[in-house]
C-alpha cells in the first residue's frame, strides 16, 4: 500500500491517495522549538519526529512512502524506511496544503486559524534570521568584499598616481620620466618635495634603490620644470603621503585575502592565486555557488556583457573572462588562449567543488595537470591557425599607392 508524507509546520501528516490523514506525527507548538526543527531538517538532520512516523507507518503496512523533498526521502531511509520515492510536487500534497490551515484547527494544533498563522509568522521570521547569520558568517563571502575593496583600492590608486605626476611635473617633470612604477614615484616626490633638494646627500640617501634614478636627472640640463611656493610643495607631499598610506592598506588587503582564502578555498588559492581566486568567488557570489558552476559558465565569469553583446549581435562569443588574468593565458598567443582558458577553467572547477565539499588539499595534482596540458596546446597549436596567418600577412603588406588619373 502506498502512503504520502506531507511535511509543513504542523509536523509530518501521512496520508492515502485521497489525501486523508491517515497517521500524524505533531512538532512541538513553541516558536522557538518548531524553528529548530525546520532548521534541522533544512540542514539534512534526521529529527525525533521522522524516526516516530517510520514507526507509526511500518505499524499500519504501509509498503511505500511518497514525498515531495529529497531530504526528507534520505531522512526515511536513514531511518529504517526502505521503499521511499520522490514525487515533488504530488496531488496528495498539494490537495494537503491547499487546506493546511484548517487541518491545523482540525487536528488539535491550533485553536484557530489566526493562532495558526501567528504560529507560522513567528517561526518564518525566526527561520529567516538563522539563515541571514548563517550566510554574513561565511568566510567566503568576507573574502569576497576584501577583494572587492582591493578593487576599490586600486582604481583610487591610479587615479591619484596619475594626479601627481601631471601635478608634480610642472615642478619637476623630468623624475616622472625616469621613475615609471607609481609607488616608487610617489615615495620620490614624499622625500625630495622641492626639486633643490634633490641635490642634497641626506635625502639621497633617503631614497635608497631610487637613488641612481634621481642621480642621472641631475646629471643631465637644469630642469625644465616651473618654480613654485613652498607651500604647493606641501600640499603635494600630503597628497602623496595620503596615496603612500593606501599603498600600504592595499598591501594589507592582499595578505588578508591570502590568509582567508588558505582557509576557504586552499586547492582554488595555490591553483590561480589568492586574488584571482577571490575575485571569482565574487563574481560566482560566493564558494557555494562557483563550485556548483559548470567549467564552461566559469571561463567566461566577468565576459557576461560581451557574450549577451554576442548573443544579440551574432558576433563572436569572448572565450575568456576574468581567468585572463592568469598568466599563462594573457602571455600566450590570441589563437591559443581560448584552449588553454578552457583547460584552466575545468580545473578551477574540480578545486572550487573539492574546497566546498570535502577541503581536501589536491592543488599540488591539478597544477601539474594543467601544466602539462598548457604545455601540449602550445606544442600542437605553435603556429597560428590558416585565417589567423592571412590576416597577419595582408597587414604586414605594402599598401599599394594609389594611380592618379594623370598617370
Amino acid at each position: 500500500m502506498k502512503g504520502y508524507v506531507v511535511s509543513n509546520f504542523v509536523g509530518f501528516l501521512l496520508c492515502d491517495e485521497k489525501g486523508e490523514v491517515v497517521e500524524k506525527v505533531l512538532f512541538p507548538k513553541d516558536p522557538g522549538e518548531l524553528a529548530n526543527r525546520f532548521y534541522s531538517l533544512s540542514r539534512g538532520e534526521v529529527v525525533d519526529e521522522v524516526r516516530e512516523l517510520c514507526e507509526k507507518t511500518r505499524k499500519l503496512n504501509f509498503d511505500v512512502l511518497v514525498v515531495e523533498d529529497p531530504k526528507i526521502a534520505r531522512m526515511l531511509v536513514a531511518s529504517g524506511f526502505q521503499e521511499v520515492r520522490v514525487e515533488g510536487p504530488n496531488k496528495v500534497a498539494k490537495l494537503v496544503r491547499a487546506r493546511m490551515l484548517d487541518l491545523a484547527v482540525k487536528l488539535g494544533y491550533a485553536q484557530s486559524e489566526e493562532e495558526a498563522l501567528s504560529i507560522l509568522q513567528k517561526v518564518a521570521s525566526d527561520l529567516s534570521a538563522r539563515k541571514i547569520v548563517e550566510a554574513v558568517e561565511k568566510r567566503d563571502l568576507l573574502v569576497a568584499q576584501a577583494v572587492s575593496c582591493i578593487d576599490e583600492v586600486e582604481k583610487m590608486l591610479n587615479v591619484l598616481a596619475s594626479r601627481l605626476r601631471e601635478w608634480y611635473g610642472v615642478h619637476f617633470p623630468e623624475l616622472g620620466n625616469v621613475i615609471k612604477d607609481h609607488e616608487d614615484f610617489v615615495k620620490a616626490l614624499t622625500i625630495i618635495g622641492h626639486r633643490d633638494n634633490a641635490k642634497k646627500p641626506e635625502v639621497l640617501e633617503k631614497l635608497g634603490p631610487l637613488r641612481d634614478k634621481v642621480t642621472k636627472v641631475l646629471e643631465g640640463s637644469p630642469s625644465l620644470g616651473a618654480n613654485v611656493l613652498q607651500k604647493d610643495i606641501e600640499i603635494m607631499k600630503e597628497v602623496a603621503s595620503a596615496t603612500l598610506r593606501l599603498y600600504e592598506l592595499n598591501e594589507k588587503l592582499r595578505k588578508y585575502v591570502d590568509e582567508v582564502m588558505s582557509e576557504v578555498a586552499s586547492n582554488t588559492k595555490e591553483l590561480i592565486g589568492p586574488v584571482l581566486g577571490a575575485r571569482l568567488i565574487a563574481l560566482a557570489g560566493g564558494l557555494e555557488r562557483l563550485a556548483k558552476l559548470p567549467a564552461s559558465t566559469i571561463q567566461l565569469l566577468g565576459a557576461e556583457k560581451a557574450l549577451f553583446r554576442a548573443l544579440r549581435t551574432g558576433s563572436k562569443p569572448p572565450k575568456h573572462g576574468i581567468i585572463f588574468q592568469y598568466p599563462e593565458v594573457y602571455r600566450s598567443p590570441k589563437w591559443q588562449r581560448g584552449k588553454i582558458a578552457r583547460a584552466l577553467a575545468g580545473k578551477i572547477a574540480i578545486a572550487a567543488r573539492v574546497d566546498y565539499f570535502t577541503g581536501e588539499y589536491i592543488a599540488d595534482e591539478l597544477k601539474e595537470d594543467l601544466k602539462n596540458r598548457i604545455k601540449e596546446i602550445k606544442e600542437v597549436y605553435k603556429a597560428p591557425p590558416k585565417k589567423v596567418a592571412e590576416k597577419r600577412a595582408e597587414k604586414r603588406a605594402p599598401k599599394k599607392a594609389k594611380r592618379t588619373g594623370g598617370e
